[in-house]
């Protein structure tokens, strides 16, 4: 095609307006779907759940949407769909209504599937819009992108304090109102492929026949971020899930005391989430995800054995230190595979889902057996596998 050659050589601007309107769609995503793990505990007085049924449920959420973002990643890139994000933000505006309103565990575990379809739109899609606007600062971008998603899953535990927690489980729908705002929003970031993003795509597949690594190393690569994965995640869903019942468990906090704790250490994570992507366009992506899944060791280790104060602050600096790799991950795995930006960006975050959705899942089954406490001290050897990062391939060309 003779007309991309003069434009694929044109470096390409930083849209910013587009990179910051994904990212709030992010954050309204996410701040929704953030409200199921924030409502265990109510959950689980109301409907007399146990822990492993807490597990299960996370199980469906985070499964539904680890089995299908690399699927519609990959359809994506290739069909592309502009206004797919609206689509998603329905789903899981539909899925809260029917929350709000479930009385027993099945019609529980139909609607978070719905919040995970939503999810398993937003990502991919998401993720590769951000990339098109990105420009020479990919780094930047997606870090943006994903502390907008950090942002709306801290705030959620907050919303739940003052808003479900206090107004009772019905309350749940009143934020699928803001699945509207996001369907809104989102309807204008479809427009703008329309117009420029299409363009921006097809320049990007054409570099990306000369720019693409050998196969070999792109598959050693992704491998081992899989493994990286595994230790990230696994060790953040013990805190993303089941922070709350260990607080309230060791130290006797009430339920509103531990959301705020909560709270505390999702905002810590959103910080760590907007250093890893810039400071990864500066020294290489691998030296980002070197540093922080090895960085958390020595917290991860004391954390069981520590007062409260000291917990609340070393969790949180964990969370920081650890929420810096994934932006890293995520441009790193789009730099190895870039004519397959949105399916790369769909099988991390799917990966991400998948591997927290089964460790939740068995983390629930051993804190019923040996207690939340025992779980912790378990989890605080995960960030040893980090070693692995010292094998990953420097992409930096």
């Amino acid at each position: 095609m003779p007309a991309q050659s003069p434009t694929a050589s044109i470096p390409e601007t930083t849209v910013t307006p587009v990179i910051f309107a994904v990212a709030l769609g992010h954050f309204l995503n996410d701040l929704m779907q953030s409200l199921i793990p924030a409502g265990y505990p109510l959950l689980k007085d109301n409907l007399d759940l146990s822990f492993t049924q807490i597990g299960l449920i996370t199980l469906v959420f985070q499964g539904t949407a680890s089995i299908l973002q690399p699927l519609i990643g990959l359809y994506t890139d290739k069909r592309p769909m502009p206004f797919a994000l609206s689509a998603g933000m329905a789903s899981t505006g539909i899925g809260l209504i029917l929350l709000a309103h479930a009385t027993s565990f099945g019609p529980v575990l139909l609607s978070v599937a719905l919040i995970g379809l939503g999810s398993s739109i937003c990502h991919p899609e998401s993720s590769r819009i951000v990339r098109l606007a990105a420009g020479m600062r990919p780094g930047f971008a997606q870090s943006v992108f994903q502390v907008g998603g950090n942002a709306g899953s801290a705030l959620g535990p907050l919303a739940a304090a003052c808003i479900v927690l206090e107004r009772g489980q019905v309350s749940i729908e009143w934020f699928a109102a803001v699945s509207l705002a996001g369907m809104a929003l989102l309807y204008f970031i479809g427009r703008w492929y329309q117009t420029a993003g299409a363009t921006r795509a097809a320049q990007r597949k054409a570099r990306a026949l000369a720019s693409a690594p050998p196969p070999g190393v792109a598959r050693r690569g992704v491998a081992l971020l899989i493994l990286l994965i595994f230790s990230k995640f696994v060790y953040s869903v013990s805190l993303s899930s089941y922070y709350n019942f260990y607080l309230i468990g060791r130290f006797g906090l009430s339920k509103a005391e531990a959301n705020l704790s909560l709270f505390v250490f999702l905002a810590a994570v959103a910080a760590g989430t907007i250093i890893g992507g810039p400071i990864g366009d500066r020294i290489g992506r691998r030296r980002v995800i070197l540093w922080s899944i090895l960085g958390i060791l020595p917290l991860s280790l004391s954390l069981p054995f520590l007062p409260l104060i000291p917990t609340i602050l070393v969790a949180a600096l964990a969370g920081l230190v650890l929420a810096s790799a994934f932006p890293a991950m995520v441009v790193y795995a789009q730099d190895l595979m870039p004519h397959n930006i949105g399916m790369v960006a769909g099988l991390l975050f799917g990966l991400a889902f998948g591997i927290a959705a089964i460790g939740a899942a068995i983390l629930g089954v051993l804190a019923d057996h040996w207690g939340i406490v025992v779980v912790y001290q378990i989890c605080a050897f995960l960030p040893l596998l980090g070693l692995a990062a010292f094998l990953l391939p420097d992409t930096r060309h």
